[in-house]
């Protein structure tokens, strides 16, 4: 392919990007394949000529498309928001065209200046404490990483890297393999199941502790769990709190956990990568409330904040703790400014070595939205759930089950979980809107996130109409088959057959007015 090509076949793309995106509407959430689809649909091997750019995005729309759940659909209600704009698709562009791998300064000067340049934006925006800036007279800093799980194993990584040498200082009795296998790691029962796969892939046991009834992981919690662990002779690391609990969108006791991490030398690190958006907002001030006592956290841009996946931001409060921890220097990363001045070399602050250009797209949406408009497409999430919020509580037959938080509301049908089950069931059947359904103790109970790229007031009465109408189909199919059940009793009253007969020919018609 020649640049002319290129030219025709990069405009060609564009437009098909801007037709899917405009008209996403149209397009069930939900794919109705079944796996192994594609297989049938595609050879199965590299053809042996070049072929015509114009089949192959033909073919993107006979095989491709018709394989996809589609996140930026307006009526994507699951998991959380993974965000795209126009303007970060264009620097995702722009930053592949020029294919730098930027693990070093030498390596493009432009494209480590530019993460610091807007890790400080980000952190000035979120209004996080001056010690994580790179501006700040300290070690701070922020460094691009690309997801929450990455961000999470990094910093369980350099915790458990400074402690093994802290201990070897107090404790010279003790080898090496001795402390490492007496570490302990600390979370909340509530967190991202990415916190016990970064223990596990870091080889540091982890306690998960049973956040209160608020489902909230407090200080008092953790204390205990760390005078238990000292009492057998282990050695507390770090404890990773969640702002936005991946269940419910709680938020840990932050300044709690923080002052038993001071008194007991224990790293925190936070995990806000959906609610860290909050920060921006000063209606949620007290979000802020402990970020003092942190050593490290991470946000995903990609959720909130127009970036596409995957961008997250990582702020550290001392990155020596992290480069020293991760420092691998051959003769052929050297280069001539190195150590000659405050950039860092962010090869030392992640896991691989290479990395992708990501400040260009992060630096491109800043710009072309600005602070004003990305706060503003927070709030739009905030009152879409307030929105969704009013519909349950006008409707007597849902409960909610824990606070609205941001853009999530968490409710369920009233009655046995296997109701709600039921209705996620004839939701993901019918493929018009895609919820998840999650637990806490034995309740069980859905979840409904704003999500889409461009979601409206009128896509939130659309899903609430869906989900209403399932939810008739749901208590009726019970109701029929609770009338059926007082039938077959051997205790029925002759006099009331009639009675019970007509209602369940009624509940049967499948008229709703009737059978109400």
């Amino acid at each position: 392919m020649d640049s002319k090509e290129f030219r025709e076949f990069g405009k060609a793309a564009v437009d098909f990007i801007a037709d899917y995106i405009d008209n996403i509407r149209e397009r069930d959430v939900l794919p109705s394949v079944t796996p192994g689809y594609l297989f049938d649909l595609l050879p199965n091997q590299i053809p042996e000529s070049p072929e015509k750019w114009e089949d192959i995005l033909a073919d993107i729309s006979r095989t491709i498309m018709p394989g996809l759940t589609h996140w930026q659909s307006p009526n994507m209600h699951a998991y959380y928001p993974t965000a795209t704009s126009f303007p970060s698709i264009v620097g995702e562009m722009i930053s592949s065209g020029l294919g730098v791998i930027g693990f070093s300064w030498i390596c493009s000067p432009a494209c480590t200046e530019l993460e610091v340049v807007v890790m400080d934006w980000l952190a000035k925006f979120l209004n996080l404490p001056t010690e994580f800036l790179h501006s700040s007279e300290g070690p701070g800093g922020g460094v691009i990483q690309g997801s929450a799980s990455e961000s999470v194993l990094v910093a369980v990584l350099a915790a458990r890297e400074q402690a093994v040498k802290r201990i070897q200082a107090t404790h010279p009795d003790l080898s090496e393999s001795e402390i490492r296998g007496r570490l302990m790691a600390y979370s909340g029962d509530q967190s991202n199941s990415c916190i016990e796969k970064a223990c596990v892939l870091a080889a540091v046991p982890y306690r998960l502790l049973p956040a209160g009834d608020d489902l909230v992981l407090h200080g008092d919690a953790l204390q205990q769990a760390v005078n238990e662990d000292k009492a057998k002779g282990l050695f507390p690391i770090i404890c990773i709190a969640t702002l936005g609990t991946t269940g419910t969108c709680a938020y840990d006791d932050v300044e709690g956990l923080g002052k038993v991490c001071k008194s007991e030398n224990i790293w925190l690190h936070v995990d806000a990568a959906y609610a860290g958006a909050a920060f921006a907002l000063s209606e949620y001030s007290e979000l802020l409330r402990g970020l003092e006592f942190v050593d490290s956290l991470n946000f995903n841009l990609h959720k909130f904040l127009l970036v596409n996946f995957d961008c997250c931001a990582m702020w550290l409060r001392d990155a020596n703790n992290v480069s020293d921890s991760f420092n691998v220097d051959r003769i052929y990363l050297k280069h001539k400014y190195e150590g000659k001045s405050q950039i860092p070399d962010y090869r030392h602050w992640q896991i691989s070595l290479g990395r992708r250009f990501r400040a260009l797209k992060v630096w491109i949406t800043c710009r072309s939205i600005g602070a004003e408009g990305l706060r503003a497409h927070v709030r739009k999430h905030i009152e879409l759930a307030k929105q969704f919020e009013e519909f349950v509580l006008n409707d007597e037959r849902f409960e909610i089950v824990a606070k609205r938080a941001l853009g999530l509301v968490c409710f369920r049908l009233k009655g046995d979980n296997n109701l709600t089950t039921s209705l996620l069931d004839r939701l993901m059947d019918r493929k018009k809107v895609y919820l998840i359904q999650a637990k806490y103790r034995d309740t069980h109970f859905l979840r409904f996130v704003i999500c889409g790229y461009k979601t409206e007031e009128k896509d939130v009465e659309f899903a609430w109409n869906e989900i209403r109408e399932q939810a008739d189909l749901v208590l009726e199919s019970l109701n029929v088959n609770k009338l059926r059940e007082m039938l077959e009793e051997p205790s029925v009253k002759t006099s009331d057959i009639g009675q019970i007969t007509e209602n369940l020919s009624l509940l049967m018609s499948g008229d709703p007015e009737k059978s109400k």
